[in-house]
């Protein structure tokens, strides 16, 4: 890549075409549970460089407004939550979730600035324990749509969120690198004799000791399935063991499950230097691991792992905790928590990796065509304004990742697969990683 198309794919802030584009996509801002109590404190959030604030009103409405006054410029994340309003402590304007100003106590009664003033404020929607908003135009705005990983109201979904300081893209760059997981993940993904991935409650089992999978890529409307194709360990000579990801523009990948959930991330660029990285499980609640039990697992927890502002504790200075004498004694990495291991690749490439540097090969077949097809959009929306993935060409709903054995000279793309949803199975929850 060049310097101009790495800037291009990278950069979401100002005037940024990526990040103008990403726009017009429902964007996830927060936890709910970070804004679960009406008249509560206030959030602070910002995605594509845009500062915002997040409150939930008296009534129990989510507003999502652009964080500074319009008056002075003061915080309102600081504001008075009170009586269906955010106050500014300044001098005391008050705004509801539209944007609209209730209160303005500092001018003289009978004034009628406030009509002429509109504070900028976002639509938002609760769904899959996310608070979305639409930061582009209401003109252009998509109705809201549920992902892929939270297709309906009653699926059970677990959150992990980490803010991460490095660039949107080579999270996501990681979350469809497959062949990784075999070399970085081999300590917590173990080849073992198994029929399928397993989730135990310490480790992930898998059916392959390859390293070295075959890529196979499936372009669409939407983004792209892949499939890494391993050698089995069981009957190597009939089956192939098929891990497909799907990558659904512009920054969610739909991961390859285990035998009780479905897995997912969706990566938020909060500015071009700064990521907010939601990992995912979610399925049957009879199956899903509750959301305590999943940071736990994921070595994601607040105050054990991150900050009370979702920032990891694990950093290049304390070089993520990582214990050598556990790697002595046969840990690959001596990280804890297998996000955690790719927190260390991720921040360790730099703010925004130098991709001009990079030598890629056969495995990063999927790499190569994310950046490909990012870039070709993102040229596609400066030159006519359509997004990638949007109206008719969004992902259908009977698509998502998925994993099996596949006998040989089979096609992995005519396999029939539905997401991981058994309620009848025996449930194992994750609680940690020993």
């Amino acid at each position: 890549m060049t310097p101009e198309e790495n800037a291009l794919l990278t950069r979401v802030t100002g005037d940024a075409p990526m990040g103008q584009m990403m726009r017009h996509y429902w964007m996830p801002i927060c936890l709910i549970e970070e804004v679960g109590e009406p008249d509560g404190t206030p959030v602070r959030a910002q995605v594509l460089g845009e500062e915002l604030v997040v409150f939930r009103d008296t009534a129990g409405n989510v507003g999502v407004l652009a964080e500074h006054c319009p008056h002075r410029g003061a915080s309102l994340v600081l504001g008075r939550n009170e009586e269906g309003g955010l106050r500014c402590l300044y001098h005391g304007w008050k705004f509801d979730i539209h944007g609209d100003i209730l209160e303005m106590v500092s001018e003289p009664a009978g004034n009628r600035m406030a009509a002429g003033i509109k504070h900028p404020a976002y639509p938002t929607k609760e769904w899959g324990g996310v608070v979305w908003a639409y930061l582009g135009s209401t003109e252009s705005m998509p109705e809201f749509r549920p992902p892929q990983w939270a297709p309906t109201a009653d699926t059970k979904v677990a959150i992990a969120k980490v803010v991460l300081p490095c660039n949107w893209a080579q999270v996501l760059e990681g979350a469809i690198d497959s062949a990784h997981s075999s070399s970085l993940h081999s300590s917590d993904m173990v080849p073992a004799e198994v029929d399928g991935a397993k989730a135990t409650t310490d480790l992930w089992l898998r059916p392959s000791n390859d390293k070295a999978p075959r890529l196979q890529i499936e372009r669409t409307s939407y983004g792209f399935r892949y499939a890494a194709i391993r050698t089995p360990i069981h009957d190597p000579d009939q089956n192939d063991y098929v891990r497909s990801t799907v990558f659904v523009a512009p920054a969610t990948a739909l991961i390859p499950p285990n035998n009780l959930y479905n897995v997912a991330n969706i990566n938020v660029p909060a500015d071009d230097f700064t990521t907010v990285f939601y990992f995912i499980a979610w399925g049957h609640p009879s199956q899903t691991p509750d959301t305590d039990s999943w940071r736990k697992f994921l070595g994601q927890t607040v105050g054990e792992d991150l900050d009370h502002l979702y920032r990891p504790f694990r950093n290049k200075e304390n070089n993520y905790w990582q214990d050598r004498a556990a790697m002595k004694t046969g840990n690959f990495t001596g990280i804890k928590g297998f996000p955690n291991q790719d927190v260390a690749m991720w921040c360790t490439m730099g703010a925004i990796a130098d991709r001009c540097a990079d030598h890629l090969g056969a495995s990063d077949i999927a790499v190569v065509e994310f950046r490909k097809q990012m870039l070709k959009a993102v040229r596609d929306f400066q030159s006519t304004g359509k997004v990638i993935g949007a109206g008719e060409d969004a992902i259908p709903e009977e698509i998502c990742s998925f994993q099996t054995m596949v006998p040989k000279k089979s096609d992995w793309r005519a396999y029939h697969v539905k997401p991981v949803w058994d309620p009848n199975a025996e449930a194992i929850q994750p609680l940690s990683q020993a």
